[in-house]
């Protein structure tokens, strides 16, 4: 079965108890998801792919229109919006499923050498909680802040593009191959169609 086919099958519909809190259901939002004790996860092409996959799969099926995102080693960030769902929803299970498929990766990559000590991790970060059941990938919480003026568009889209530039991977933000940047700067096969703004 595809990627895409298991996504599908995946998102729609999965239910958690734990709700996140978006309390403008169709406001523009930026969002960070980081792994447990920020482990570099996605520092392999494969690990991208699947992230990269998943955000196209909610782009084209759950209503999500990304305005700006950047996956860095060890953390994600998104300016998005939803249309006729409810945000929540969306990002829990493109969580859910990220971490599932990200985990399977990782247990059956055979060039992954920090195989048994990643899993280790994330089965010591399930410990914390009674309700997960042996890994725990991302972090609980995504700390969702609402876009209210497009200064404030501005801001946050400028801080998403910069993230890698700060942290010393690249000098300019549009080298950094898995970010919007490239779509804002127009520069020859971004990974991810967004939605950009004019």
């Amino acid at each position: 079965m595809s990627t895409i086919l298991l996504i599908g099958e995946f998102l729609e519909g999965r239910k958690m108890s734990r709700k996140y809190k978006f309390n403008d259901k169709n406001g523009v939002y930026f969002i960070s998801f980081a792994t447990v004790y920020w482990i570099d996860v996605f520092v392999r092409d494969c690990y991208f792919q699947t992230m990269i996959s998943a955000l196209n799969y909610c782009r084209e099926n759950k209503g999500m229109k990304i305005y700006g995102y950047c996956i860095m080693p060890s953390h994600v960030h998104l300016l998005f919006q939803i249309e006729e769902k409810n945000p929540s929803d969306v990002i829990r299970d493109l969580k859910t499923f990220t971490s599932k498929a990200l985990l399977k990766q990782i247990a059956e990559n055979p060039q992954e050498s920090r195989k048994e000590w990643l899993l280790w991790m994330f089965r010591r970060a399930a410990k914390k909680y009674s309700y997960v059941k042996e890994y725990q990938f991302w972090q609980h919480h995504n700390q969702p802040i609402e876009i209210h003026s497009d200064k404030f568009f501005d801001e946050k889209l400028d801080y998403i593009h910069q993230n890698p530039v700060v942290s010393g991977f690249v000098s300019e933000p549009q080298d950094w191959k898995y970010s919007s940047a490239k779509n804002y700067w127009q520069t020859l096969n971004p990974v991810l169609d967004i939605d950009v703004l004019s």
